[in-house]
């Protein structure tokens, strides 16, 4: 399979969009953001809505973004990944070489799954977590005091944490009775020491979660884990779960009392919907929450597959993203959801987008010409608003904001204060911040002048369930690959993360050295050496 590998600025489209970035949409002028432009400039699908009047776009500039979509072969690179195209490649270099097939985790609602393999894989694996959660909740499968578990520890990092952390928080609401999730992540001893000293050890799950079975931070706290079970007079073996590969050194059914398995072709920022989040949110939510997860996440895969940009938020997002960053030059992205269930979405858009796009060679091996991806960041609202937003609405550095927020509380749960409720107050500020960065304020006080022009969009939805978290996540995957295809790099390696790995090992090794031995090897790296005595970590005698 083959397809567009032009680089943006090498696109027909490219200088008619650059043309039109010297002299952007002016949000501020007298009657800019109408009522006509409010209700024209919004773009729906799978139960999401897209606000953009507050970007600084014309009808020129969205025709060109289409434009632009087009020519860059997004959609249909799209579809190739989505139908098992080998697209985590670089061409003439040695790289991963693998299929990309996160959607096909979330594809077995089609009678027509675009990858039969992988979606066959990901049913099967489905049908053991089903068997294994129904042990559970019909008190087959108890302690070895025949209690049910109440508590599940996910021990993993970067992808392996941050999607399904973000998930099981936006969605604590629907939460199974008598069930608890906690996470483990950083190599931190005082993260594991946190979450074990307030755990029963003898009602508790722990899932092991490396692809590769030899992620340094995990498999250490998984050490520390253990020792706590032994320590308890309990037998790890009946509460460890490992979510690894198939053939892994995890996958031994002498350490684990059962094995889910992950695979090559998903990476782990988009691995959320795969078996790494499943068991833990099967856990703590119930399967029946989690293929709502899933269905939301699908029926967004396939709402992405549509050319019309306002018939796409995911693209749409997309191309207005690369609009404020390759075209008005703004370097950063805040994402603030209008959710405290949401406290922990953006650091999960960190990895998947930073790791993702943050790359600076094109598929083609050479050096990227212009902007790849930005630095993105975000809080929820409106605890933000008191916090960051003075820098947002008056600092040097315009920063494009994305806001996402619902119409409906998870909880239901609200008081009616001078005419209206908590959650209308919530959306309320919402709208307000997205309007005033976009108009402005003028003043002859300068300390109170607002100078506009920062553009903004609002993803809206009903309500946050386990179906609209599913839809959320894929919307921002897609927007993520879309990205990376027309800025044609590869979104589905991390290189930049080995090196500090390799180095971190150096360090390790000395240490090594100095426990054993007693004395150093200074011959040898001699600047890592230097760098440990200089924090402290050791004196020499």
């Amino acid at each position: 399979m083959t397809w567009n590998t032009t680089n943006l600025d090498e696109l027909p489209v490219y200088e008619k969009l650059a043309k039109l970035a010297r002299n952007p949409f002016d949000l501020t002028a007298p009657g800019a953001i109408s009522p006509e432009r409010i209700k024209t400039y919004k773009s729906s699908g799978s139960g999401f809505d897209l606000l953009f009047s507050t970007q600084r776009i014309d009808d020129a500039v969205i025709n060109g973004l289409q434009q632009l979509a087009d020519q860059s072969g997004a959609l249909d690179q799209f579809h190739a990944m989505k139908g098992g195209a080998v697209m985590n490649r670089i061409d003439g270099h040695e790289s991963e070489e693998r299929q990309v097939l996160h959607t096909a985790c979330r594809d077995i609602f089609n009678e027509t799954p675009c990858h039969v393999v992988a979606t066959g894989q990901a049913m099967q694996e489905l049908e053991k977590l089903k068997a294994f959660l129904a042990g559970l909740d019909k008190g087959q499968l108890v302690n070895e005091q025949g209690e049910a578990y109440t508590d599940y520890v996910n021990i993993g990092i970067g992808g392996s944490d941050l999607g399904p952390r973000a998930i099981y928080f936006a969605l604590a609401a629907y939460s199974l009775k008598n069930r608890r999730v906690h996470f483990i992540s950083n190599v931190d001893p005082d993260d594991a020491a946190a979450v074990l000293r307030k755990l029963d050890l003898s009602r508790t799950l722990v899932g092991v979660v490396s692809k590769s079975g030899s992620t340094l931070e995990t498999l250490t706290n998984e050490e520390i884990v253990r020792a706590a079970f032994v320590g308890a007079g309990l037998n790890p073996a009946k509460h460890f779960i490992a979510i690894t590969g198939q053939s892994s050194p995890m996958d031994n059914p002498e350490k684990y009392l059962q094995s889910f398995y992950m695979y090559d072709y998903i990476g782990g920022r988009y691995s959320a919907t795969s078996m790494v989040g499943a068991v833990m949110l099967g856990f703590g939510l119930g399967y029946d929450a989690f293929i709502e997860v899933l269905r939301g996440a699908n029926d967004m895969d396939m709402a992405a597959e549509e050319r019309d940009i306002r018939r796409n938020p995911a693209l749409l997002l997309a191309l207005l993203g690369i609009w404020n960053h390759n075209f008005l030059g703004h370097e950063t992205v805040a994402v603030l959801p209008y959710s405290q269930a949401l406290l922990r979405f953006p650091a999960h858009l960190q990895q998947c987008d930073m790791e993702s796009n943050g790359k600076s060679v094109t598929r083609n091996g050479e050096k990227v010409s212009g902007f790849t991806g930005p630095i993105v960041w975000g809080e929820p609202g409106t605890n933000g608003q008191h916090a960051f937003y003075q820098l947002l609405h008056q600092g040097t550095t315009v920063v494009p904001t994305e806001f996402i927020g619902f119409r409906q509380s998870q909880l239901g749960s609200d008081l009616l204060l001078k005419g209206t409720t908590s959650q209308e107050k919530l959306v309320a500020n919402l709208l307000a911040q997205s309007l005033a960065l976009a108009t402005g304020r003028k003043d002859d006080n300068p300390n109170r002048f607002f100078g506009g022009n920062r553009p903004s969009s609002i993803l809206l939805s009903d309500k946050l369930t386990p179906y609209t978290m599913g839809g959320l996540l894929a919307l921002y995957e897609a927007k993520i690959v879309f990205q990376g295809f027309i800025w044609n790099i590869n979104s589905f390696d991390q290189e930049g993360v080995q090196l500090g790995k390799v180095l971190a090992n150096r360090f390790l090794e000395h240490l090594n050295i100095l426990r054993q031995a007693g004395g150093k090897d200074s011959e040898q790296y001699p600047e890592s050496w230097a760098m440990l005595e200089a924090a402290g970590i050791f004196k020499e005698e």
